[in-house]
């Protein structure tokens, strides 16, 4: 297979929609959506770990520490280059640090931030069903949050204000009509 046409690679908050953007790309616009997310899962259970956020950071940080900060892009473009389908793109979520936003740029891609209400997000996050890496307070929420938007290590750790700062579209999210939402990403991402 070959490269992506076009890439979108999407950031933001937790709860915010991101993955909801994504499966709509993938269901009405015929993309691919690849969750970095879940590429870290697979690879925490694979490790023996849990699948919570502590531990997918963790495996998050040692791979950029080894093979580059754009390195889950990359791991999304072979997956898909081993496509037996064609697309019309590759979206990729979430980012989570700057160089993974680089990476998109270098591949020609544009990167959207997508936001929503804190409430309204912890809410959507708590009310997703998985497990205990969802059961927390609105205070373990924002607390967890706040770790993440600011850098707490080297270059390889998490960072979403450095990522957000190099975002290209910004949509906020803080409907609950599916139409609605895809006409906005419609409009915002010009498909």
């Amino acid at each position: 297979m070959s490269k992506p046409t076009r890439i979108i690679g999407i950031a933001g908050t937790n709860g915010s929609g991101k993955d909801t953007l994504g499966e709509l790309l993938a269901s009405d616009f015929d993309w691919l959506f690849i969750s970095v997310t879940d590429l870290l899962r697979a690879e925490a259970k694979k490790r023996g770990l849990p699948t919570e956020r502590q531990y997918t950071s963790q495996i998050s940080a040692e791979w950029r520490r080894e093979s580059g900060l754009g390195v889950l892009i990359d791991k999304a473009v072979e997956q898909y280059e081993k496509q037996n389908q064609e697309y019309k793109g590759l979206v990729i979520s979430s980012l989570r640090n700057p160089g993974e936003v680089d990476e998109v740029h270098v591949l020609g891609g544009e990167v959207v931030w997508i936001d929503a209400d804190p409430k309204l997000r912890y809410q959507r996050a708590t009310s997703r069903g998985r497990g205990s890496e969802d059961n927390k307070t609105f205070k373990q929420f924002m607390t967890e949050e706040a770790e993440e938007m600011n850098q707490g290590g080297d270059s390889a750790t998490l960072n979403m204000a450095g990522v957000k700062q190099k975002c290209d579209i910004f949509i906020i999210n803080n409907g609950d009509d599916l139409t609605d939402f895809k006409s906005l990403i419609k409009q915002e991402l010009k498909l």
